[in-house]
């Protein structure tokens, strides 16, 4: 497989209203791309899109080489997806809430899968505990590990540090990119931590207004903006100001 992910000609319309405007990029297996842009920007349609949650007004979607209007279920037991913003049952156990979702999964062997994850990403002492309960940096190992259960071949991250201090930050940053390597998997970041980007991603692709804007590695973008590093790059981009524009 040359990509893990092929959006050509992308476009998704609510009614008037354009959030995706033809857009188009690869993926390459095993390796990290950031998806950016302001609010708005057409990022959380995009990744609905890949996950198969929405369908595409036009243009065409592959992911792990299926089509994921057609054949999405073929692929849905290999990808996952993380995000803060998605809660989960609060008066469940840690413990409940990974068998529920391993379960879902179908994974065969629940018990050993839910303690190697555990381990990994030392939520151990945090099994017989209701999720309401945990820290903010507690409840994010704990929605990685429920997205780690099923070993996806591809890993959908939506601001996977969002309120985090900076050690329960830098730690979370670590273990993905430990898990990375350890897997091979591809991952899709979004993020509006650029330092974050920097540090993970092999490629960034900015949205703005539903179209990409700027393309390449982190230090393309930042070349190709003539800025000093991505967070003034992804300012200016959000604020439409030309490199040759700039006071």
């Amino acid at each position: 497989m040359t990509t893990a992910i092929r959006v050509e000609h992308l476009c998704k319309n609510f009614g008037a209203v354009v959030a995706v405007d033809d857009v188009s990029f690869t993926v390459a297996p095993g390796t990290t791309t950031a998806l950016l842009g302001a609010n708005g920007a057409g990022k959380t349609t995009t990744i609905a899109i890949l996950l198969g949650l929405l369908v595409p007004s036009s243009g065409a979607v592959e992911v792990l080489g299926e089509d994921m209007v057609r054949h999405r279920y073929r692929v849905l037991p290999r990808i996952n997806f993380s995000s803060p913003y998605v809660d989960l049952p609060r008066r469940l156990t840690v413990r409940e809430i990974l068998t529920l979702f391993a379960r879902l999964y179908g994974l065969a062997d629940r018990r050993r899968r839910i303690a190697e994850v555990a381990a990994s990403l030392r939520i151990d002492d945090q099994l017989k505990r209701p999720f309401g309960h945990l820290s903010a940096g507690q409840k994010a190992r704990v929605s990685l590990a429920k997205a780690l259960l099923n070993k996806p071949e591809i890993l959908f991250l939506d601001e996977p540090t969002a309120s985090l201090d900076p050690d329960s930050a830098d730690w979370t940053r670590t273990m993905i990119a430990k898990e990375q390597r350890d897997t091979g998997m591809t991952v899709l970041l979004a993020s509006h931590n650029m330092a974050e980007v920097e540090r993970l991603a092999a490629q960034v692709l900015i949205l703005d207004r539903g179209r990409i804007v700027a393309k390449g590695t982190p230090a393309e973008v930042i070349a190709q903006r003539g800025r000093a590093n991505l967070e003034e790059a992804f300012i200016d981009i959000a604020r439409d100001v030309a490199p040759e524009a700039r006071i």
